[in-house]
């Protein structure tokens, strides 16, 4: 979104970072940007075929340009809140690491009029505009650890995934998510920038022996709110599919109130955890803490997840190393959220579920 401005003569490196004249262009740059991105989404509610909009750049990339305080003035001044132009203004986000950052031989400012930094200043702001949207929650980090092919295959398989296309072996069967069972969890000045959401989930009636799974969620913080629809399946390949549906909260206050929640499924509780997201080494995690009111089993479980291409066995290297981690969970049925919630389940020996 930013070229439009840049052609017209406006050079952000001539401002002087962390100036006031700097802050007042990222926040036009924030209105631009919003408006362009509104008259696309207006266009798109009166289309009468399947439509998706790419947004080359978000409205929280500003943020990695100016300092917090600027950033809460900007938001302040436009009656702007972190939920609603992060979480719920885009379905999904897909940061594609700079090749300044693991791809050093291929970083050039020759085909690129509007980029002038220097290969560190490049990663630095790689970094910054990753860290913007943590927090998201469907946000996939694609690094350089392929070559640029398979990259942009990976970032057409990651769309693929949210929107519930079925990409077979078209694409790279490596991506993948992967569980992990937490041992505690470690106080906050170890961890790097993260945000801390609280999420609810309600499990809804589905035909049985469908092979169907839907659930409601409620995400947010601080008072702010973004819903979601999930149905999930198995395919007759053995593939999960999921489809998600982004909810207003009238739709969810309203319509799921009257409708959706009146089927919730009395076989499954309400789940409630603290959902911690942050990025360490290029990879974005989730880390869930089960939390009250929770039902016995679920007390003190923790359980990181990602998704990643990296195979397992050099993943481990990777994982946050502050984190005590116990051991891989991933194909363990007995660690679900769909089997965790089960009225009648069991619990083992160490206190840890199991299917029963």
């Amino acid at each position: 979104m930013s070229p439009p401005v840049c052609s017209g003569g406006l050079r952000f490196s001539d401002l002087g970072e962390g100036s006031k004249e700097a802050d007042r262009f990222q926040e036009n740059l924030l209105k631009v940007m919003m408006s362009i991105e509104e008259t696309f989404f207006h266009l798109a509610e009166g289309c009468t075929q399947n439509c998706i909009i790419i947004c080359d750049r978000g409205t929280m990339d500003a943020s990695a340009f100016v300092t917090e305080e600027a950033w809460k003035k900007i938001l302040d001044n436009n009656g702007l809140n972190l939920v609603d132009i992060r979480d719920n203004r885009y379905n999904q986000v897909i940061h594609l690491v700079s090749a300044a950052e693991g791809a050093e031989e291929y970083y050039t400012l020759e085909d690129n009029q509007c980029r002038t930094e220097g290969i560190e200043l490049a990663r630095e702001r790689d970094r910054r505009a990753a860290e913007a949207w943590v927090g998201h929650p469907y946000i996939d980090v694609v690094d350089n650890s392929t070559n640029f092919q398979a990259k942009m295959r990976r970032l057409i398989a990651a769309v693929s995934r949210r929107v519930g296309i079925d990409t077979y072996d078209r694409l790279d069967p490596h991506s993948r998510k992967l569980k992990f069972l937490v041992k505690d969890f470690p106080p906050d000045e170890v961890f790097p920038i993260f945000q801390d959401f609280d999420v609810i989930h309600d499990y809804l009636v589905t035909p049985p022996n469908s092979g169907y799974q839907a659930r409601l969620r409620k995400r947010g913080q601080k008072g702010k709110w973004s819903y979601m629809h999930t149905q999930r399946r198995v395919d007759a390949k053995g593939q999960i599919i999921e489809v998600k549906r982004p909810l207003s909260q009238k739709d969810y206050m309203v319509v799921c109130a009257q409708n959706l929640l009146a089927q919730r499924d009395s076989t499954h509780h309400t789940i409630y955890k603290l959902r911690r997201c942050f990025i360490w080494n290029n990879i974005y995690f989730q880390l869930d803490v089960y939390k009250s009111p929770c039902i016995p089993r679920c007390q003190g479980l923790i359980l990181l997840e990602t998704y990643t291409t990296i195979p397992s066995e050099q993943l481990s290297s990777q994982l946050p190393p502050f984190l005590n981690v116990s051991k891989e969970i991933t194909k363990d049925p007995n660690y679900s959220m769909h089997y965790l919630s089960q009225v009648d389940y069991g619990t083992l020996p160490n206190g840890h579920p199991t299917n029963i």
